[in-house]
C-alpha cells in the first residue's frame, strides 16, 4: 500500500541544480534512509515532501487517510510555550485530554485545592480509555529524559529542544514519520532506545541521517541522491553499500564502452559525404544520445589527507587532580591523567555532564579551581567545537581558508595551494569562488573542519565532528585519523565513528570522577551492560534462594556434586570480577594495566556465562 509518491520532482538555487525529474515511493511498514553527500539536497526533499518548500517542477502527494509527523533538523516552538504545550500540540481529542491533565497534577502540586477539576479530568481520562496511552507518553517522556513539563520551552538548549520536538512526533502515534537527522545532539544512551523503538515500530519511516549503526539496524530502504538523480536500494546500509558498490562498477563499463562508441561514430560522421547525410540521421541521432552518455563525469573528488603534524616532545599534557565547579556545582571531581604520545580516547557522557567543561579546560578556555595542568612546548591543539562557522557578509570559500594558510605542507614535505586543499575537501573550483552563506550545513561544517585541520596539529580534539556531515565525508575522514600520528580527543553521539577511532574512553556522570575504561565504546557498553546483569543476577538468585534449596533432584551423583559446586564457583568468579571492576573505578594503573585488567574481564564474563548456562541446564534437570 503507498504511503508517499513523489513524481518528477526538479530543484534548483540560481544556477546550482540539486535534483532534477526525480520519483520515488514509500509504501506500508517501510523504513527508508535517504543519503547523499552535503549540499546534493537532501533536507530540501524532506522539506518538500512537507510542502515547507515549493519544488521547481513535480508533485508529491500522501495517501489521504493517515496521520503523518515531521521532526525537523533544528525545531522551532511558538513563543511562550511550556515544554507541556509544545509535546502536546495536537488536535488529537485524547491527547488534548491527557495534557490537560498532567498540568492538572502540575497545579495540585503547587495548590492541593485544585482537586476538583482534577476528578472531572480523570472521569474523562475513562471515558476516552487513555490510561494506557497516557502510560505510553510518560514511558517515552522519561526515556527521552524529559520531565519538567511546565518549562518555557524556548529556554532549553539545542539537544532538550531536539528531544522535545521527538517526543511530540512519537507520542502522535503516526502512520508515517518523516525525520531529518534525529540523533543529533542526543546523548549515546537515548540514540539506542530510538534505534529500539523505530526497529520495532510498525510505522513507515523516511529519514536522514550519517549514523551507520542506525542505518543497519532500522532502515529496511535507501535513497541516494547522486548526481542529481534518485538510485534505490533495498536492504540495510551493508547491502546499500555492497549494491552502490556493483552499480558503479557498471557505470564505469558502460562509460568505457560508450567512449569507444563514440571514437568509432566520431569517424563516421567526419567521413561522411554531405550528400547522404540525410539518408543516415538515425545513425546521427544515435550519435549524439552516445556523446551524451560517454560526457558523463562518475568521477568523484575524494577527500584524502596527509598532512604534515608537528612533532610532540616528551611532554603532551599532564593532569594534576583538576577540578571545575559553578555555582556551588562541582562539575569535574579530582581527576589526574599523564597524555602519552598516539593516545586515541573517546569521551562518553550525558550531555551535562562536564564534557565541554573538560575539553576548555585542556585547550585553556577555563582555569581549574584546583590542580595543575601542565601542557608540553610542542603540544599544539586543533579544537573542532560545535560552535557554527564564523565569517563575514559577502566572504568567499576560498577566502576563508586563506585566511590560514594559502600553502599547505604535506607528510611527505610537498606542499598545494589552498584551492587544491579545497578540492580534495569535495569543494569544487566553481564552489571555492562563490559566497560562504550559500553553502548548506553539512558544507559548513565540512569547511569549518578543514580550517582545523590546516593547522597541522599535533593533538586534535573533535566536539561531535560527524554531525551534518554526509557517509563519504565521515569514511575518509575516518581513514585519516586512522593514520593521524598526534593524539585524538573525540566526543562524539556516532558509535561507528568511535568504534573505528578509539581504544580507551573517559566516561563522565554528574556526581562521580570521570571514570577511564580500555575499551572503544562498544565494548564499553557491552562492559557496563553486563555489570548491570551481574548485578540483576545477583538480586534474582537471592529472591530465588529458599526455592532452589527446596527442591528435591533427579540428578546423577556426579551431576548433584557438580550443581552444588557451582554457585560457589560463580561466586568466586563475581568477587574477581567485582575486584577487577574496583581496580578500574579507582583510576589507579597504567595502562597497560587497564587493558590486561579489561582482558581478564572479558573471560571471567564468558566463563560465568558458560557455569550460568550448566547451572541452569542442571537445575531443570532437578
Amino acid at each position: 500500500m503507498n504511503y508517499l509518491s513523489a513524481e518528477n520532482l526538479t530543484k534548483s538555487f540560481g544556477d546550482r541544480t540539486l535534483f532534477e525529474k526525480i520519483s520515488f515511493g514509500v509504501d506500508q511498514g517501510q523504513k527508508v534512509a535517504l543519503v547523499g553527500i552535503n549540499g546534493s539536497g537532501k533536507s530540501t526533499l524532506l522539506k518538500i515532501i512537507m510542502e515547507k518548500e515549493t519544488p521547481d517542477s513535480g508533485k508529491v502527494s500522501f495517501r489521504n487517510d493517515i496521520k503523518i509527523s515531521f521532526l525537523s533538523q533544528n525545531p522551532e516552538f511558538n513563543k511562550g510555550d511550556s515544554v507541556l504545550d509544545a509535546v502536546f500540540d495536537s488536535s488529537d481529542e485524547k491527547l488534548k485530554v491527557i495534557k490537560a491533565y498532567e498540568h492538572q497534577l502540575a497545579l495540585i502540586e503547587a495548590n492541593p485545592d485544585e482537586h476538583e477539576k482534577l476528578t472531572e479530568l480523570i472521569e474523562k481520562m475513562d471515558n476516552l480509555n487513555a490510561w494506557d496511552y497516557e502510560s505510553e507518553i510518560k514511558q517515552i517522556l522519561g526515556k527521552l529524559g524529559i520531565h519538567d513539563l511546565e518549562k518555557d520551552v524556548n529556554e532549553l538548549s539545542g539537544g532538550q529542544k531536539k528531544r522535545v520536538a521527538m517526543a511530540k512526533a512519537l507520542v502522535e502515534h503516526p502512520d508515517f514519520l518523516i525525520m531529518d537527522e534525529p540523533t543529533n545532539h542526543l546523548d549515546l544512551e537515548i540514540i539506542e532506545w530510538l534505534e529500539e523503538y523505530l526497529s520495532k515500530s510498525n510505522l513507515s519511516l523516511l529519514l536522514v541521517t550519517h549514523d551507520r549503526y542506525f542505518l543497519e539496524s532500522v532502515t529496511t530502504h535507501i535513497l541516494e541522491i547522486d548526481r542529481e538523480k534518485i538510485f534505490k536500494y533495498e536492504g540495510s546500509y551493508s547491502d546499500y553499500l555492497e549494491k552502490k558498490a556493483e552499480r558503479e562498477e557498471q557505470e564505469r563499463t558502460e562509460l568505457s564502452k560508450a567512449r569507444n562508441l563514440m571514437k568509432k561514430e566520431l569517424d563516421w560522421i567526419r567521413r561522411q559525404p554531405k550528400a547522404r547525410g540525410t539518408k543516415a540521421k538515425y545513425r546521427i541521432d544515435a550519435f549524439e544520445k552516445t556523446k551524451e552518455k560517454a560526457s558523463q563525469n562518475f568521477t568523484k573528488t575524494e577527500l584524502e589527507l596527509d598532512l604534515n603534524s608537528k612533532r610532540q616532545g616528551k611532554k603532551i599534557i599532564e593532569l594534576n587532580k583538576i577540578t571545575k565547579s559553578f555555582d556551588g556545582t562541582t562539575i569535574i571531581h579530582p581527576f589526574s591523567h599523564i597524555f602519552k604520545k598516539g593516545d586515541r580516547i573517546g569521551i562518553v557522557g550525558k550531555n551535562g555532564a562536564g564534557k565541554s567543561t573538560f575539553l576548555n579546560l585542556l585547550t585553556g578556555g577555563l582555569t581549574p579551581d584546583a590542580g595543575e595542568i601542565e601542557t608540553g612546548k610542542n603540544t599544539e591543539f586543533g579544537y573542532y567545537t560545535q560552535q557554527e562557522l564564523q565569517f563575514k557578509n559577502g566572504q568567499k570559500v576560498i577566502d576563508i581558508v586563506k585566511e590560514i594558510a594559502e600553502i599547505i605542507t604535506m607528510s611527505d614535505g610537498s606542499t598545494i595551494s589552498a584551492s587544491q586543499f579545497l578540492q580534495h575537501f569535495q569543494f569544487a573550483p566553481k564552489v571555492q569562488h562563490d559566497f560562504v552563506e550559500k553553502l548548506s550545513g553539512g558544507e559548513k561544517r565540512r569547511l569549518q573542519l578543514l580550517r582545523v585541520l590546516i593547522k597541522n596539529p599535533n593533538f586534535l580534539i573533535l566536539d561531535e565532528p560527524t554531525n551534518d556531515l554526509d557517509l563519504i565525508t565521515l569514511g575518509i575522514l575516518e581513514e585519516f585519523l586512522s593514520n593521524f600520528p598526534g593524539c585524538l580527543l573525540i566526543v562524539s553521539h556516532d558509535r561507528y565513528f568511535m568504534d573505528r577511532l578509539v581504544d580507551h574512553v573517559f566516561v563522565f556522570e554528574k556526581g562521580e570522577t570521570i571514570k577511564e575504561y580500555p575499551f572503544n565504546y562498544s565494548q564499553y557498553r557491552s562492559f557496563a551492560l553486563d555489570q548491570e546483569k551481574g548485578s540483576s543476577n545477583k538480586s534474582d538468585k537471592s529472591k530465588n534462594e529458599k526455592t532452589k534449596q527446596e527442591q528435591k533432584t533427579k540428578l546423577t551423583y556426579n551431576e548433584k556434586k557438580e550443581y552444588e559446586g557451582l554457585e560457589s564457583e560463580i561466586e568466586q568468579l563475581e568477587s574477581s570480577k567485582k575486584n577487577l571492576f574496583d581496580k578500574l573505578n579507582s583510576g589507579k594503573g597504567s595502562l597497560e594495566e587497564l587493558q590486561q585488567w579489561g582482558i581478564e574481564i572479558e573471560a571471567l564474563i564468558t566463563k560465568i556465562e558458560e557455569k550460568e548456562m550448566r547451572w541452569l541446564e542442571l537445575s531443570e534437570k532437578a
